[in-house]
Parts: structure tokens; C-alpha cells; sequence
């Protein structure tokens, strides 16, 4: 046992467990592949019912059968299916579909986040029909909870801080609470854990003072709590570090909580080798993992000088991954995270526990829960606070946390910290390559220029509005390259395939200037235009010439047309000897304009005109511009049949690139050299 007991207390033991188990569970999960159990033909399904939302049109379920796999029902006109619990086993009817991949670089991908959870498809019902009864205790208990939770006013809280489940809260609360940098308090932790066992152990006192005994009944009931919700990373660590502090509390093993910690991590991994990619976990363990390592500094500081050093200490622990993820910083998160800690951890989560025991108090606890709702949206509409970040890459990351390391133990090179953040958010004024990007927007178009340095950045047209997370992706995809303004936002034409997204991007980014094409303005335009007044944002019409970064923009759509096609914008520029053509909508007449006014010969980068279709882009046109490269940006499966097969024949000399196939296609061009890639779905 003594033998044991030196070999557990080697100082770097658990470190490097902890290292060779992150990097063999990175390298099992990435290069490993792991397949699904169903076919694609399969129709029927059979599962456990693990998870439930519904909405007033929608029920999505998580089922057990093979493998985990989501439930899409959409209900039929005054249909309802409120006689589902957890457990119940279901017999589902519906087709297969894979979950959707992000096709905008730097953006949410959902079917890497499916796959992270071993959920490999998603069904769409037809039917679903219950076959059996819950018969497991815990679901009971579960369905205990959540029918009572759903009658209170509080419920999507209540639901947050005692079973894990923040899917009722809405979701622009929790983006607010993301912007503010408090999402984390919304998580079930270690100060969660540690308020629930003080209260069992209160209780214990009146039974026994032996605190063996004390320790592991609460960790027979935490284990169960465990079991009950399921794993979540952040109740999994609070959970392990409890445990595994009671084990060395019992065997006198004498651990430090710093090998402690690295244990949690090694267990968490073992039980899910992909824990390591869940954004909760990687905050949770960071955060806990340096203010352990800082333990002795916190203990030095009293009060108020405690909490804000404690917070200080979180914030940079978190700041590359919050980078990392969201590309944006809120300075005041600092000051916001001092005031609602204690508010949130002392009032409203144990208010939330007390509701549920005397519902009497559910109306306070709805009271106090606006008021903190509001207040966030409040703190959150303070754009002034708000700092933009291009996404870091992981060698500079790894720098980052060695430079915090070291302030561990020599704190006067903290300024290091600060240097390196400050290189974080300068790289994208050191690179000198051009950026193009079409995005995948569907059955629209958008299509950004981002010249070298950060000087100028040119967005042409937004895609339309009926997905509103695609231009929240590609609002995303912009802070991602550390672009905090769009210089010039042109709208090549009014119908709301081209300018439907516009509304949203100036309520949410920073535009300066909108130009619009040549004709009357029609309702949209007009629209667009008074909430460009309203911002004070400049725009113009009939420009032919814009001189962005040295490079020249020609617009060559000079005639008026009664078609707002062929109104479209078109603009010519060239780029490090790289020939751009940029088509809008503009159907045949004014390619045959354009022969005859200009003398444009051997077109590197084409954006094809109207998607493909049959009016653009004839034969004579594609053979005397003769484009290398040919852009069509389409809406995969759309009603209209584009691209035509006639136009893609015409194309047939050009390497073809299509937003339905590719996804989002980028050009770099690094002085005279083209480099490409996709965003493949």
C-alpha cells in the first residue's frame, strides 16, 4: 500500500496520463471512423425515448435503439402528442436524412456536433406510435420532475439548474447571455454540487457527525443525480472531483487536487473519448484546472479583491476558446460575472431548488429571473464593450496558456499575456493576400472581397432572409477573419434573393456605405433604404468607378433596362493580375451590351449570371470571355431547375464550382498565384 501510495504522489504521474490520454482520445476520434448501425433504406425504428421538446408545430425526440438517433414530427393540424414520457419505447415511421454540415467556413456544423454524441442521422417521421411504458425507476423519477417543473412559470430555469436542460430558455437569452460571457452559470457545476451535498450533509448531522459515512452517502446520492441526468461534462467533472476527493479523503492517499483534477479528466475521457470536442468540458476543465493552479493567489485576497481576482483568473483561463468559438470579447464580462455569481449561485439557483418544494415562490423567482433577463439584454446592447477577434490558430493557443502558466510563478510577464492577444487581433493586418468568398446561401447570392491587410472589405449582395442563420454565419465567418466593418455593401439588385439578407446585416454589423444598382428604387429597396437612414448609413446609385485598397472596381452596367435583371450591377476588377467578372442577375441582352462596349478577354474568376439559368450566359458570351474558373451559386434541389444544362455546356471549357455541390468557395490570391477551396456539405 505505501508502494502505491509514492507511485500515486509522483509529482508529473497524472500530468502526463493526463497528456497521453487527451492525445490518444484526439487521435481515436478523429482518424478512427465510426459508421451507424442502420441503413440508409431502413424505414422502422424502435428506441427509448431519452430526450423531449415540443413545440407548438414540432415534436423532436432522442430515442435509444441501435444507436441514438434524433425524432423530427411535425404535427398535423390540431395534432398532439402529449403522451410521451422518458423511457417509453416508441415505434418511429420516417426516412433516414444525414444532419447538415456547415457550408460556410467557420461556422456551426451541426453534423460534426451530432457525430461528436454518436448520433449519427436524424429521422423524419411519418408516425410514431407507442409500444411500451416507461418501466425504469430513474426515468420515472425524471417524469416526476419535469410534469410538475412544466406547470411553473419558472420552468425553463428550473429545468436548467436542477436536470441539466436549458432547451426552453430562448434561444436570442442564451446568445445574450454568450455575449456577456455568463452562459457558464447556466451550467450544472461544482458550486451546484457543492450547495446540494452541504444540504444532505445537514441533514446527516441530525443522524450521525461521522463525516466516512457523511461523505460516501452523499456520494451515493451524487452518483445517482449522475445517473438521473446523464452526462453532462460540467456535472460529470463536479461529480468525479467529489468522488475521487472523498476516495483520497478515506485511503489517506494524500493527492494533490491538481492530480486530482488530471484524474477527473482521464476518467471523463475513458467514459466518453469524445468529451474532449464539448465546448462545456473544455471550459469547465479549463477554468476549474487554473484556478486550482492558482489556489494559493486566491486564498491570499479577501472579499471583493477575492471574487474579481477569482473572475480574472476564469476570463483569461477562457478568453482563446471563447475567441476560438465566438470571435468576439465582452471587456465588461469581467465586472458582469463579479455581480451575478453570487446573485445566480447564492439567490436564484438555490431559489429554484426551494420553488420546487414550496411552489408559492415561483412567482419571486419568475420576477427575479426578467430582471436578470433584462438586465443582460441591457449589458448585451452596449456595443462599445464588444471586442472582435479573427479566429486564432492552435499554435498561437498553445502559446497563450504557456505565457499563463509562467505569470504563475513570475507574475511581472503577465504583459506577455497582453502582447499575445494583441498579436491575435493584429494578424489579419499582416496578411497580405486577397480573400474571395462565395458563399453558400442557397438559391441567392453573397459574395465578399477582402483585399490585403484588412484594408477594404466589399460584400455584394446578402442572400435572402428566409434562413436567417445563413447571414448570421456569414456575420460569423466575417468577425472569424477580423473583419469589424464592411466598407461597401453592394446590392447588385433589388429582388429579395440578392438583397433580403441586407435588413438583418446592417441591424447587426457595422456598414458604412450601400450602393445600389442603376434604375427606381422598388418596395424592398425603398425598405432597405429607411433603415439605412435611421443608421445614418450612406448610400449611392449609378456608381461606375470605386477605388478600394488601389484596386479599381469598375461597374460596366451603364443602360437602364425595364428588366430589374438586367438592371444587375456588373463589376469588372483585377486583382494581382487575376481577372474578376461578377454577373449579378443580368440575363443575355446585356452580355451582348457588354461584348459590345468592352473588350473583356480571358476572365480568371467568373460569378455567373441568374444561378444558371437559360437566359444568362450564352454561348457567344462564355467563348469570349473564356473564364477559367465559373462560380454558380445555387440552392441545392431548387424549383427552378439551375443550373441549366445548356449553360453548363457552354461553361464546359471552365473549372466549374457550384454553392449546391461545393458549398461556400474561396479564392486566395497571394500575389500572382490562385489558390482554392471549398466548404463541402
Amino acid at each position: 500500500m505505501k508502494k502505491l501510495k509514492r507511485v500515486l504522489q509522483s509529482k508529473y504521474l497524472f500530468k502526463f496520463l493526463a497528456l497521453v490520454f487527451v492525445i490518444g482520445s484526439f487521435l481515436f476520434t478523429r482518424f478512427y471512423c465510426f459508421e451507424s448501425k442502420y441503413n440508409k433504406s431502413d424505414k422502422v425504428f424502435i428506441g427509448e425515448v431519452t430526450k423531449i421538446r415540443t413545440t407548438s408545430s414540432k415534436l423532436t425526440l432522442e430515442i435509444k435503439g441501435r444507436e441514438k438517433l434524433i425524432i423530427n414530427y411535425q404535427f398535423k393540424e390540431g395534432q398532439k402528442l402529449d403522451n410521451l414520457a422518458y423511457g417509453d419505447k416508441i415505434l418511429v415511421r420516417g426516412n433516414l436524412v444525414e444532419p447538415t454540415k456547415n457550408t460556410i467556413p467557420n461556422s456551426f456544423d451541426y453534423k460534426k456536433y451530432l457525430y461528436n454524441k454518436k448520433i449519427y442521422y436524424i429521422v423524419e417521421a411519418d408516425k410514431i406510435n407507442k409500444i411500451e411504458n416507461n418501466n425504469n425507476y430513474l426515468y420515472t423519477i425524471k417524469n416526476i420532475l419535469y410534469k410538475k417543473i412544466n406547470t411553473m412559470k419558472s420552468s425553463s430555469y428550473i429545468k436548467t439548474f436542477i436536470l441539466g436542460d436549458n432547451s426552453d430558455i430562448s434561444a436570442d437569452i442564451k446568445e445574450e447571455y454568450q455575449n456577456i460571457g455568463v452562459s457558464h452559470l447556466f451550467s450544472i457545476s461544482s458550486s451546484h454540487i457543492y450547495f446540494i451535498s452541504t444540504i444532505i450533509c445537514y441533514y446527516l448531522d441530525r443522524i450521525t457527525y461521522n463525516k466516512k459515512i457523511k461523505r460516501i452517502i452523499v456520494n451515493v446520492f451524487l452518483i445517482f443525480f449522475l445517473l438521473l441526468l446523464g452526462i453532462i461534462p460540467s456535472l460529470l467533472r463536479a461529480i468525479l472531483m467529489y468522488s475521487l476527493s472523498t476516495f483520497n479523503y478515506l485511503f489517506k492517499l494524500n493527492l494533490k487536487k491538481i492530480d486530482i483534477m488530471m484524474l477527473v479528466i482521464i476518467l471523463a475521457i475513458i467514459i466518453d473519448p469524445f468529451i474532449i470536442y464539448d465546448i462545456g468540458f473544455i471550459y469547465s476543465y479549463l477554468i476549474s484546472l487554473f484556478l486550482i493552479i492558482f489556489t494559493n493567489r486566491i486564498r491570499k485576497k479577501k472579499g471583493i479583491n477575492k471574487a474579481i481576482y477569482t473572475t480574472l483568473i476564469s476570463f483569461f483561463a477562457s478568453l482563446p476558446i471563447t475567441i476560438y468559438n465566438s470571435y468576439e470579447i465582452n471587456i465588461i464580462s469581467i465586472l458582469v460575472n463579479v455581480l451575478l455569481i453570487p446573485i445566480v449561485s447564492t439567490i436564484i439557483f438555490p431559489l429554484s431548488i426551494i420553488a420546487l418544494i414550496l411552489p408559492f415562490l415561483d412567482s419571486f423567482l419568475y420576477q427575479l429571473i426578467s430582471l436578470l433577463e433584462n438586465f443582460t439584454i441591457f449589458i448585451s446592447s452596449i456595443e462599445i464593450t464588444i471586442i472582435s477577434f479573427p479566429k486564432p490558430n492552435i499554435i498561437i493557443i498553445i502559446i497563450y496558456y504557456i505565457i499563463l502558466l509562467i505569470t504563475l510563478h513570475k507574475p511581472k510577464l503577465s504583459y506577455l499575456l497582453l502582447i499575445t492577444i494583441l498579436i491575435i487581433k493584429a494578424s489579419p493586418y499582416l496578411d497580405g493576400d486577397t480573400n474571395i468568398v462565395a458563399f453558400d446561401v442557397g438559391q441567392a447570392d453573397c459574395l465578399l472581397i477582402q483585399f490585403p491587410y484588412n484594408k477594404k472589405n466589399i460584400l455584394i449582395d446578402t442572400g435572402n432572409n428566409y434562413s436567417e442563420y445563413k447571414i448570421k454565419n456569414i456575420i460569423n465567418y466575417l468577425k472569424s477573419k477580423g473583419i469589424s466593418k464592411i466598407n461597401y455593401l453592394v446590392i447588385s439588385h433589388g429582388d429579395y434573393d440578392h438583397i433580403g439578407g441586407s435588413f438583418y446585416l446592417v441591424n447587426n454589423f457595422k456598414v458604412e456605405n450601400v450602393i445600389f444598382n442603376r434604375g427606381k428604387f422598388n418596395d424592398l429597396e425603398k425598405k432597405l433604404i429607411t433603415v439605412l437612414e435611421k443608421r445614418n448609413i450612406k448610400y449611392f446609385q449609378n456608381i461606375k468607378e470605386l477605388n478600394l485598397n488601389n484596386n479599381r472596381l469598375y461597374f460596366l452596367n451603364n443602360k437602364l433596362y425595364d428588366d430589374e435583371n438586367d438592371n444587375s450591377t456588373i463589376i469588372y476588377t483585377e486583382i494581382s493580375g487575376i481577372k474578376i467578372l461578377l454577373m449579378g442577375d443580368a440575363e443575355m441582352e446585356v452580355e451582348r451590351y457588354i461584348l459590345e462596349k468592352y473588350n473583356l478577354k480571358n476572365i480568371d474568376i467568373l460569378k455567373v449570371g441568374h444561378h444558371g439559368s437559360r437566359t444568362s450566359s450564352h454561348k457567344e458570351f462564355i467563348n469570349s470571355i473564356n473564364p477559367k474558373y465559373s462560380i454558380i451559386s445555387v440552392g441545392k434541389n431548387n424549383r427552378y431547375g439551375h443550373p441549366n444544362k445548356e449553360v453548363l455546356n457552354n461553361l464546359n471549357n471552365s473549372k466549374i464550382y457550384r454553392t449546391d455541390l461545393d458549398g461556400s468557395i474561396m479564392f486566395k490570391i497571394k500575389k500572382d498565384r490562385l489558390k482554392i477551396e471549398t466548404c463541402m456539405p
